[in-house]
């Protein structure tokens, strides 16, 4: 264990029922570090993702944030899952309140933040993933770019100490893909800690600091991007990236 290590998996393993997903994985992520896992379809890395703040329960191992195991329940759990900032395929807005009203509700409740500071924050992040024009409108009035960039503002707003993605542009038309991507670049390159499961690999080129490759519920191989894309070590890793790029 190295002591700068901000996410530790230890020896994680996750059954749905006779199913075995994940398979002693072993994983850590240091401070400012940007991980991509990438994989087949199927491969564990949505579920790899999700057990990072435990939307999905392990079935044996542990998973330690910034030093501190993952509790079970209750409020200890709801406190760490807090330093977790979580971005989805769906942006999961409240349909129903502003933008800006997404972006300040978990900073009021759960960080106890007034209703200007939590405003000022709120404005500040929807500027940073360029939407603050649209801070009063409802979030059917946004295209799906625009709300994604949202989520990762709200996300933003509770001020983790890491942000997991998962498959963040999937549910994305083309075109808006990019605006979403350059948004997670900027962040990464402001030294935030990302773990992100993606299917972009130009994305996963130049934002990665180092690959993790899963197949059937394993970790295959890790490796920094250039090591990855021109020189993979495993057969499972030349066949996805020759299915991938075609070469």
């Amino acid at each position: 264990m190295t002591h700068d290590a901000l996410v530790q998996v230890t020896g994680v393993n996750k059954y749905f029922g006779d199913h075995h997903v994940l398979k002693d994985i072993n994983l850590e992520v240091g401070k400012g570090e940007v991980i991509i896992l990438l994989g087949p379809s199927g491969s564990g890395k949505s579920t790899l993702c999700r057990t990072i703040n435990r939307l999905e329960t392990i079935s044996s191992g542990d998973i330690k944030i910034d030093g501190v195991s993952l509790p079970q329940e209750g409020k200890a759990l709801a406190d760490l899952r807090a330093e977790v900032g979580m971005v989805f395929q769906s942006f999961n807005l409240f349909a129903h309140k502003s933008i800006l009203d997404n972006v300040t509700l978990g900073p009021r409740k759960v960080r106890g933040l007034s209703k200007t500071e939590a405003e000022d924050l709120a404005m500040s992040l929807l500027k940073k993933v360029g939407v603050d024009n649209q801070a009063h409108k409802m979030p059917a009035q946004l295209s799906g770019g625009q709300q994604q960039r949202v989520a990762i503002a709200r996300a933003l707003a509770m001020q983790p100490k890491v942000m997991l993605f998962d498959e963040p542009t999937s549910a994305l038309d083309p075109e808006m893909v990019n605006e979403v991507l350059d948004t997670m670049i900027s962040l990464a390159r402001e030294g935030m800690t990302m773990i992100v499961v993606t299917h972009e690999m130009g994305f996963a080129r130049k934002a990665a600091d180092r690959i993790v490759f899963l197949a059937d519920g394993e970790i295959v191989e890790e490796s920094t991007p250039d090591q990855f894309f021109t020189n993979p070590q495993s057969d499972r890793a030349k066949d996805f990236l020759g299915k991938i790029i075609g070469h």
